[in-house]
């Protein structure tokens, strides 16, 4: 843990870093172009003010004859730009304040804007009794007052970004501590530690993740503790045959000839007793733990047949009627060896519990458009209290004269819960039980 919680927690350091810089920037640039707009809003009316003041003071001033005065522009218009012309009525330009390649012609009174080949132009244009009176101004001035104002602003921000960043990783740093301080905890616990680990002091950010892993210790050790338990039962029930078998050993080598083949065929049954329960051990730690195979679309209605064809010898022995009822079409999503297994195992405890000469019956339908498996016996049957504790690993009926080692409804079971079927056990045609896996 050591080696990757710090690059992880630096890698979310510097992506609040950048996530925060990046909206202070997009918000100085936003507050840049919303103060050159307003700046140059407020620019042209004060400029258009100044337009009109300036051809207003003009009206008086004398332009015509060789001794006509010349108005004299103030600092501040040559700063401004200002271009003043004056034409006569008839349209002849008469003076001009300051020359440019390009000025705009005699236009309308009042104020205009106007396209040369310098660019645009603001007017305005008074008339006098005599003349015709018109102030402009390139409007790139003003567009460039208002681009120096916004500028500053940008300026000023970009000397804060170093401070802004120092202060950021800071705060950042400050507030991934707990995150740290519980990284070192977990590192810091013994493996066998499953106990929750602590929520207080952490920021509510950091809760679902301590939650999900306290949920996912809670499993764990639930699951550790159904490993113990499934251990503890199988060592239990592994001793019991091999304790038998060795029994049947030890008489084997002093008994007379005459009973040896009887004792030869016992041993046989213990070794295949022994066997079938480690199978279904196998086959129920596979399901416990290894995780379900990527689901394909089974016809469920397959699968009964090479079931039958597994268990007919054994049903044979017992002189019992193996049959396949009701065989409607259904697919679903799911392990077909999955099913197939837990298929075989409820046909193997109904020909155990189905006395000899008795009738084992299986089928698949579509219920409501819900594919259904069941398999119906004619056995005794199992009590209604007793239905939810045949489901537990090694329970078995009191009492039960059949030979089992108590997992196969169980094996069936956990093949149901991974399938999301529901399993139900009642009384079926045949008098005995039924077992049915409803698919949803």
């Amino acid at each position: 843990m050591s080696t990757d919680a710090t690059p992880l927690l630096g890698s979310l350091r510097a992506r609040l870093l950048a996530g925060l810089l990046g909206g202070l920037l997009l918000a100085a640039l936003l507050v840049a172009a919303l103060l050159y707009r307003i700046t140059l809003r407020e620019a042209n009316e004060v400029f258009d003010q100044h337009l009109r003041d300036t051809a207003l003071s003009l009206r008086d001033q004398m332009f015509a004859g060789p001794f006509a005065p010349q108005p004299e522009l103030s600092a501040q218009d040559r700063a401004a730009d200002l271009a003043v012309q004056v034409f006569s009525l008839d349209g002849v330009r008469v003076y001009l304040s300051q020359p440019h390649s390009v000025l705009p012609g005699l236009t309308t009174l009042g104020y205009s804007d106007v396209e040369t080949r310098e660019g645009r132009w603001r007017v305005y244009g008074v008339r006098t009794p005599l003349h015709v009176i018109q102030v402009a101004q390139p409007t790139a001035v003003r567009e460039e007052r208002a681009a120096r104002l916004a500028l500053r602003v940008l300026a000023v921000f970009a000397l804060l970004v170093p401070l802004l960043a120092a202060l950021i990783w800071g705060i950042v740093g400050r507030g991934l501590r707990p995150l740290r301080a519980l990284a070192a905890q977990v590192e810091a616990r013994p493996a066998e530690a499953l106990e929750p680990l602590p929520q207080t002091g952490l920021p509510s950010e950091a809760q679902p993740l301590v939650q999900a892993l306290n949920g996912q210790l809670r499993r764990l050790a639930g699951l550790l503790e159904s490993e113990r338990a499934f251990l503890a039962d199988a060592a239990h029930e592994l001793r019991t045959p091999l304790t038998a078998l060795r029994l049947q050993v030890q008489a084997l080598q002093g008994a007379p000839e005459a009973e040896r083949a009887a004792a030869g065929t016992a041993i046989l049954a213990g070794i295949d007793r022994a066997s079938r329960l480690i199978e279904q051990l196998l086959a129920l730690a596979r399901q416990e733990q290894l995780p379900a195979p990527e689901p394909r679309t089974i016809a469920l209605h397959e699968l009964p047949p090479a079931a039958i064809a597994d268990l007919l010898p054994l049903a044979d022995a017992k002189q019992i009627e193996l049959g396949y009822g009701v065989a409607q079409p259904c697919t679903l999503l799911g392990d077909a060896e999955a099913l197939s297994l837990a298929l075989r195992n409820l046909i193997d405890n109904a020909i155990r519990y189905t006395p000899v000469g008795g009738r084992v019956e299986l089928g698949v339908q579509c219920v409501d458009g819900q594919p259904e498996l069941w398999v119906s016996d004619s056995g005794p049957g199992i009590p209604e209290a007793e239905r939810e504790r045949v489901l537990r690993r090694f329970y078995r009926l009191p009492g039960s004269p059949a030979e089992g080692s108590g997992l196969g409804l169980a094996l069936v079971s956990r093949i149901a819960q991974r399938h999301g079927a529901q399993l139900c056990l009642d009384q079926g045609a045949l008098g005995g039980l039924r077992v049915r896996l409803r698919f949803r």
